[in-house]
């Protein structure tokens, strides 16, 4: 082989090394200043069902087939759900979110990074997931205290209908 082709050769790995090498540690990147911290809204919420279940006659049920017969007749879409965030008395994030699935039968997701200074906080949230035009279902109001670079994540726990603080 060449050694002039060589010598081109380790020059050329020796610059893309150096490249590389380089773009790892700089430009310093940061994701977000010192002095702040984050609130993380995420939860994921099955809402309340668009048409109320409904409970069917005798009639109705002896038509069916015998592996068919459910006293209750429920359909499977389900209202959209809204979530507003207000930290301290400023509202930070309101959206509408729709149900997941083919059937729109899932849940509602959420995932909303909010970056705020450090220091204390009043934190009121809001969900309505159900067929109302006006007010909310669920409503929670804390205040917290977050240090720098600190994530705060607010979730909602459909079991209990709370929100939390983690």
């Amino acid at each position: 082989m060449n050694p002039l082709r060589l010598v081109g050769q380790a020059v050329i790995a020796a610059a893309v090394m150096t490249g590389i090498g380089y773009f790892s540690q700089a430009p310093a990147y940061q994701y977000f200043p010192p002095d702040h911290a984050l609130i993380k809204l995420s939860l994921s919420h099955a809402s309340q069902r668009l048409e109320p279940c409904r409970e069917r006659t005798a009639e109705e049920l002896a038509k069916l087939p015998p592996n068919m017969r459910r006293k209750m007749d429920c359909s499977r879409e389900r209202v959209p759900t809204l979530v507003q965030l207000d930290v301290d008395g400023k509202r930070v994030f309101e959206g509408w979110r729709k149900p997941s699935g083919l059937s729109k039968d899932g849940a509602s997701q959420f995932y909303e990074r909010i970056p705020v200074t450090a220091g204390t906080h009043r934190i009121a949230v809001r969900m309505r997931d159900s067929a109302r035009s006006d007010g909310f279902d669920f409503e929670y109001e804390a205040t917290a205290t977050l240090a720098p670079l600190q994530s705060l994540v607010l979730g909602f726990r459909g079991e209990t209908g709370q929100f939390n603080l983690r």
